[in-house]
């Protein structure tokens, strides 16, 4: 099946980095990030507390690194790969395109800061780098962003018999980074390091 007929429930799989998206985020990053660098890092706790939903429980642990970066690992299944009809690993593009069920839309769903979900995209536009390292039951690899953009493909890297996603960031927003408190509904128990 070719990767313009999957279905898209999130995100287009068809498209792999939605420039101009990238570029209205950086453009608009007060009103899409407010509350800065924490907003961000509800963004992606977001997707692990929906996994953590689809999967009766879960952790994530947040860690701020000493170089400012942050980072967010999850114990889900790992963000969605399929094989396209050449045989090629294919990841759901949710760094460089727009979150279908949330940008754009009126009726969002709201992050507990309480301004609207855009999704990992708007994490992604508005970090220097990016490392999204994803382990799936059926492989593990990374990929690095700049400023949204992919620099790298699918790298492979070693099982190490656990599934989940890890999001590090350095955010290109300024500001104190208030990471006390963090909470994410009844199904996901957040860590903070």
């Amino acid at each position: 099946m070719a990767v313009s007929d999957w279905r898209n429930t999130t995100h287009d799989w068809a498209g792999t980095v939605d420039t101009a998206h990238l570029e209205a985020i950086r453009a608009a990053r007060a009103e899409v990030a407010p509350g800065g660098v924490r907003h961000l890092v509800l963004e992606v706790l977001a997707y692990a507390a929906d996994e953590a939903e689809s999967r009766g429980g879960g952790t994530a642990v947040v860690t701020r690194h000493a170089d400012g970066s942050i980072s967010v690992t999850d114990d889900g299944r790992g963000t969605d790969t399929r094989v396209d009809a050449a045989g090629r690993t294919v990841k759901k593009p949710v760094m460089a395109t727009k979150d279908l069920r949330f940008f754009d839309h009126p009726a969002a769903a709201t992050l507990p800061d309480g301004c609207p979900r855009r999704g990992m995209s708007v994490v992604a536009a508005l970090s220097e780098w990016l490392v999204h390292t994803n382990r799936r039951v059926n492989g593990s690899w990374t990929q690095r962003y700049e400023h949204g953009v992919p620099v790298t493909g699918l790298t492979p890297i070693p099982d190490d018999g656990t599934t989940g996603t890890t999001v590090h960031f350095l955010p290109t927003l300024c500001g104190p980074v208030d990471l006390d408190g963090l909470a994410f509904g009844p199904h996901l128990t957040v860590v903070l390091r």
